[in-house]
């Protein structure tokens, strides 16, 4: 096996080296040579990325037909009952297919998280809750999209493990290299 990278993206950045848009990259924070994201992470999103020398590792990872679970902590709009966390878990209809949760539970906020930098929208007369939400598809910005589905938009999402890697102590811009 080769290199592996642990990378805790921040907020707003994109899961990709090269420059687009004045968007802030990968290469702000990781001045490793020959690595590559496995898998991506909206811009939008926080959390969990795993980056690599090893094209074959790359593709276990980032190939959904692997089905490597990936767990996220996702603060939502509303408070989802026990109805809501069953849709998750049985699968909600999405234009690209039914999504399906491996695992969903609500969760108290995590006393190790930290802000977000700008901070989430607040409404209020209208309360948040934390969800962990397993997925072992990873299809474009489908947790956002299933939590919508249910009636419970995600305001913050922070991926917190992929496969056995997890994002452990690390802070936003962190990074730890595994041999």
């Amino acid at each position: 096996m080769g290199k592996i990278v642990l990378f805790n993206k921040p907020f707003q950045v994109l899961s990709q080296f090269s420059p687009s848009g004045g968007k802030r990259t990968l290469a702000e924070f990781i001045d490793i040579a020959g690595v590559y994201a496995a898998g991506r992470l909206d811009y939008d999103s926080e959390g969990l990325m795993l980056l690599t020398d090893d094209g074959g590792l790359q593709a276990r990872i980032s190939n959904p037909k692997f089905k490597q679970p990936k767990t996220y902590l996702a603060q939502v709009e509303g408070l989802p009952g026990v109805d809501e966390i069953q849709k998750l878990l049985n699968g909600v209809e999405l234009k690209d297919g039914p999504g399906r949760a491996a695992k969903a539970r609500a969760v108290n906020e995590p006393d190790w998280l930290w802000p977000r930098t700008p901070p989430i929208r607040q409404r209020k007369h209208i309360p948040t809750q934390w969800l962990e939400i397993q997925i072992s598809e990873g299809r474009n910005r489908q947790v956002r999209r299933m939590t919508a589905a249910v009636g419970h938009p995600t305001l913050r999402l922070v991926r917190v493990q992929v496969a056995d890697w997890q994002l452990d102590d690390l802070k936003p811009g962190e990074y730890r290299v595994l041999q």
